[in-house]
């Protein structure tokens, strides 16, 4: 696991997640070669034909992603092993990752998220507050984890900048609007008002604080996110996330290249943006349908 955060830099939760898969492949070894005692395997005894017969195991309860990620996990272990000469090759390599369905990523419309942004109060600190997240999310499509995880020193708001850490601890600077920076000003106004006590030194760094004046949560997040749906009458339903979707659809929509995009969502693959302009032509062939006249049905 030291190899997964040093030299890979991968985060906390990515190597949680390895280390957790790898337990459950030595358990299932053990059972598959049965084993008198768990690790006394030759492992140049696991061939892809052994990682195969997991795979299918695990097919009886995981989905296609978690799947993926399993072999992901031992794809990584026999590359280390490969590296330090423990085996000769990576048996994990050849199998094949299993097909996923290409799901398009949920989008609110432009009006909608308008009204989402404005659901908030103006009144008191947790609506000023509430405020500067959402127009935040929209004004720069961060994951929540980044949000979360955003300190003081982050905002360089005279430039209309912010800065995150994101997956594998990759530092991206992003630009937000004019409304963002007003926003995040006014609550930064009111923010030490939230601490009833002296802050601990974690929450003395963070952005956004809880009422008891911690550093905010993941699940706070989400659930302000769905008071704020519910105020504003939206009837879709949506996610943190699906702000993040609709930044980059809106963008596209507008013309920005799509490496840009990429850029400013910290993808590190541009597959993985382009199933934005899926759900643009998805529209645009609704679209064509309702309009064309050989196309109306």
């Amino acid at each position: 696991m030291v190899y997964l955060a040093k030299e890979k830099n991968y985060s906390d939760k990515t190597i949680e997640g390895y280390s957790s898969d790898l337990k459950e492949f030595a358990e299932f070894l053990t059972d598959y070669f049965k084993l008198s005692e768990p690790g006394s395997l030759d492992i140049k005894k696991i061939s892809r034909r052994v990682i195969r017969a997991w795979l299918n195991l695990l097919y009886q309860n995981l989905t296609p992603t978690s799947i993926e990620r399993h072999l992901a996990s031992l794809r990584s272990f026999f590359q280390y092993l490969v590296k330090e000469g423990v085996v000769s090759h990576n048996p994990a390599q050849l199998v094949r990752s299993p097909k996923k369905d290409k799901r398009l990523p949920r989008v609110l419309s432009p009006e909608e998220v308008f009204a989402l942004l404005e659901a908030p109060g103006k009144d008191d600190p947790i609506s000023i507050r509430d405020r500067a997240i959402l127009e935040l999310f929209y004004a720069s499509g961060i994951r929540v984890s980044e949000l979360v995880g955003l300190n003081l020193e982050d905002l360089i708001l005279d430039q209309r900048l912010i800065r995150v850490m994101g997956k594998g601890k990759k530092e991206r600077i992003i630009p937000v609007n004019d409304t963002a920076v007003k926003r995040l000003k006014e609550w930064l106004e009111l923010r030490n008002k939230l601490a009833k006590s002296v802050l601990d030194p974690d929450a003395g760094k963070a952005v956004f604080l809880s009422r008891e004046g911690k550093r905010i949560s993941k699940q706070m997040i989400g659930v302000l996110m769905k008071k704020y749906l519910k105020k504003g009458k939206l009837l879709r339903p949506a996610t943190p996330h699906t702000l993040r979707h609709s930044f980059a659809t809106h963008l596209l929509d507008s013309g920005m290249d799509i490496r840009s995009i990429q850029e400013l969502l910290g993808h590190s693959s541009l597959s993985t943006t382009q199933r934005y302009t899926q759900v643009g032509l998805k529209e645009l062939m609704e679209a064509y349908d309702d309009a064309h006249p050989r196309a109306k049905k």
